[in-house]
């Protein structure tokens, strides 16, 4: 059912806790969005949701908060493919705060040289029903994939994890990595041995593949938790496996500030799950540092 979208609807918890979890120098949060504010960057018409505003301050302070030094940023479904908001959380933190658009598949080879100067390291496309779907053609999302090369750019996917045995095909045809969102949307109650998961597992076989182990409270959302002091247990075990065995391409994003969800999560949670997560410090220094640098060319 669409939402009044008159109707402000808060996503992220102002005060979060904050973790005992010390992180690495240059620790990355490598997903997160910037709402607003509304009054500078008007949201999309074709938006299903009107978040209140969760501008760039908002997000600087949580991360300071955090420990969180980089970070990218993932333009937003409610701002569509208008990406100024985008580009002025990046033109405040450069080379530090990166950027992932979301643009048509017939963007210019000059708007696209002129996003990747100021920060802008791939391109997105959703194919999730309660954002829309995907109204382009998966071909020629591959086909973009050959102009996003010469600028150093990678492919972003955001889809239903039933979608992945019919995408899978497509994505390795990508002439740039690609980029897999929140554990590929499986739900984590049914294990790693679902063929959602073992799909995903198959496609980062591939070194071209990586992952974001965001989105625990997504793919482990259901709420009220059946154990509260202990909630995401199931997509902690996932998000720890994928970090295990494919170290060196996992991410991490926190996914400030949480829209289209069933809850609002607490940040400090998010982070602190972490430990668990990757509980090495090699493993920690790999998914917050090394990893991200390497996939996004971060420039102090």
């Amino acid at each position: 059912m669409t939402q009044d979208l008159h109707t402000l609807v808060q996503t992220f918890n102002p005060t979060p806790s904050v973790p005992q979890l010390r992180l690495p120098k240059n620790a990355t949060d490598s997903h997160v969005h910037v709402f607003g504010p509304q009054a500078l960057f008007p949201f999309t018409p074709e938006r299903h949701v009107t978040p209140h505003d969760a501008p760039k301050e908002a997000l600087f302070a949580m991360h300071a908060k955090m420990g969180i030094e980089r970070c990218v940023i993932v333009q937003s479904a409610v701002h569509g493919q208008d990406n100024r908001v985008l580009e002025d959380a990046l033109m405040a933190r450069p080379g530090r705060y990166l950027g992932v658009a979301l643009l048509p598949t017939n963007v210019s080879d000059a708007e696209l040289k002129r996003l990747a100067g100021l920060g802008v390291r791939g391109v997105r496309f959703n194919f999730m029903a309660h954002l829309g779907g995907n109204a382009q053609a998966i071909e020629d999302i591959i086909a973009l994939t050959h102009r996003l090369k010469p600028h150093a750019m990678h492919l972003q996917v955001h889809f239903q994890s039933q979608l992945i045995h019919e995408l899978s095909a497509h994505f390795k045809k990508s002439a740039v990595p690609v980029v897999i969102d929140h554990m590929a949307r499986v739900d984590a109650e049914l294990g790693a041995e679902h063929p959602d998961f073992a799909a995903l597992m198959a496609l980062l076989e591939s070194p071209q593949f990586f992952v974001k182990v965001s989105g625990i409270d997504r793919v482990d959302s259901r709420f009220p938790f059946k154990d509260p002091a202990h909630p995401y247990r199931a997509g902690i075990a996932l998000a720890k496996l994928l970090v295990q065995t494919y170290p060196h391409q996992c991410v991490w994003g926190s996914d400030w500030p949480h829209p289209n969800h069933t809850h609002i999560p607490d940040d400090g949670l998010l982070v602190q799950a972490l430990a668990e997560i990757a509980p090495l410090n090699a493993q920690l220094e790999s998914l917050l540092v090394s990893t991200p640098q390497s996939l996004y060319a971060f420039k102090d």
